[in-house]
């Protein structure tokens, strides 16, 4: 029922834009291309200042697993950590990082705009739910997931995959990344 996506198992590729690397962690459709996805789920490492990649009637997520970003949207500037709520913006607006203060490691979810939503949630200690759309989790360190009867240890950054339209009842141990694509 739980389905392993392990983070030894990611290739690293350029981003869009060649400003740095990205490992996805999981893709709808299978095999879809940055120009055709449905939704996309990757973590990034972001080492020098400069411009996000841009995706039109993309609404993106950002998520830091560690260090801080300052973010330059048109209209705003904000600084993220890894004890910030997940950052919602559109991936068709003109968008600066910079780390602050060493490299920072992202979790990035986007979804096409009026086809899909995403929520994404940090869950720390002892967290139950039950989910009944396409999500997945991602381990910010060492935790263990149970469900259905499965019980599957994560290493950090180690993900499960729970497909819709089945709903899952689990319990975590430890820090994650939820997110829920619906």
């Amino acid at each position: 029922m739980i389905a392993l996506l392990r983070a030894a198992d990611r290739i690293a590729a350029p981003w869009k834009n060649g400003g740095g690397v990205t490992r996805e962690v999981a893709l709808s459709p299978p095999n879809a291309s940055m120009d055709d996805f449905d939704w996309r789920i990757s973590i990034a490492e972001v080492r020098t200042a400069g411009p996000f990649s841009q995706f039109d009637g993309v609404d993106r997520t950002l998520t830091i697993l560690q260090g801080r970003l300052l973010l330059r949207l048109d209209d705003r500037s904000v600084e993220l950590s890894q004890d910030s709520t997940p950052f919602v913006f559109a991936g068709d607006v003109a968008c600066d990082g910079t780390p602050v203060d060493g490299p920072v490691t992202d979790l990035n979810v986007m979804v096409r705009r009026g086809r899909f939503t995403a929520r994404t949630e940090r869950l720390t200690g002892d967290s139950q739910r039950t989910i009944s759309t396409t999500s997945v989790l991602v381990a910010c360190g060492p935790a263990v997931i149970r469900c259905g009867g499965e019980t599957v240890s994560l290493q950090r950054f180690d993900a499960t995959r729970f497909a819709a339209p089945d709903a899952h009842f689990f319990t975590l141990k430890g820090k994650a990344v939820l997110i829920e694509i619906a």
